[in-house]
């Protein structure tokens, strides 16, 4: 059994593959967490198992489904030394704007769900006075847009949610980093028409995510442009933002 464990939740989304090898060619064993989990990765599993000889877990795990969280952390086969919360739902924002369930999707998937899923690891990891967390919030938090702004307001108050988290575990010697992605490649936003220039590939994204991790840093922003172009977009007076039609 390897030393270090990671437990991955969202496991299948394309961000959370590429973490998933990015960790484990570190040596790190995984806990892959998600839906229909043996379905989609089974195959993933085994590749990582073969090539990186690390030990590899599928965990099924719904995050609208907070009456299982504790069943499914404690059935664990050995408690994380490092979380990745990745789960979200981009969702469709006029869609959403009458259609109550869609909104009620977005806001529990991006906020609700991570909240009290990581709300009780902390509460481990504080016992245990180590470990290490990571939020994917998203640079869709940092302002109200008229084109995502519900899908935004759940990852702004995620941001927030893991501030306070980090301010409160200090003091234990638990980690907690906000990860900013701005555009990337992946199928969550394959629907979308986003500039080359500025869209990632999840490998990279995923050692700007490590290296940031083992650095101990508290919030970055990846690919490292998005820091100096949301700075640029906060700083636009609030008469002028509500008029651009983006």
């Amino acid at each position: 059994m390897n030393k270090k464990t990671v437990l991955i939740l969202g496991a299948k989304s394309d961000m959370a593959l590429a973490l998933a090898y990015q960790y484990s060619q570190q040596g790190y064993s995984l806990q892959l967490a998600a839906r229909n989990v043996d379905n989609f990765l089974k195959d993933t599993a085994s590749d990582i198992k073969i090539r990186f000889q690390v030990d590899v877990s599928l965990h099924e795990f719904d995050i609208v489904n907070s009456s299982n969280y504790e069943n499914f952390y404690h059935s664990l086969p050995k408690s994380p030394e490092g979380v990745i919360c990745l789960v979200g739902y981009l969702g469709d924002q006029n869609t959403a704007q009458h259609d109550a369930e869609m909104a009620r999707k977005i806001v529990e998937t991006n906020y609700t769900g991570p909240v009290s899923i990581l709300n009780l690891i902390a509460n481990d990891f504080e016992k245990r006075k180590t470990g290490w967390i990571i939020g994917i919030s998203s640079v869709a938090g940092d302002r109200g847009r008229q084109s995502n702004y519900l899908y935004g307001s759940a990852k702004a108050g995620f941001t927030t949610f893991l501030s306070g988290l980090r301010a409160r575990l200090s003091k234990y010697n638990v980690h907690v980093l906000t990860v900013k992605p701005g555009f990337v490649a992946t199928a969550m936003t394959k629907d979308l028409e986003l500039p080359p220039f500025l869209t990632a590939q999840p490998e990279q994204v995923a050692k700007d995510i490590y290296r940031a991790q083992q650095k101990h840093k508290n919030v970055i922003y990846t690919r490292w442009f998005w820091r100096w172009i949301m700075f640029i977009v906060k700083t636009i007076p609030e008469n002028m933002f509500k008029k651009l039609n983006f």
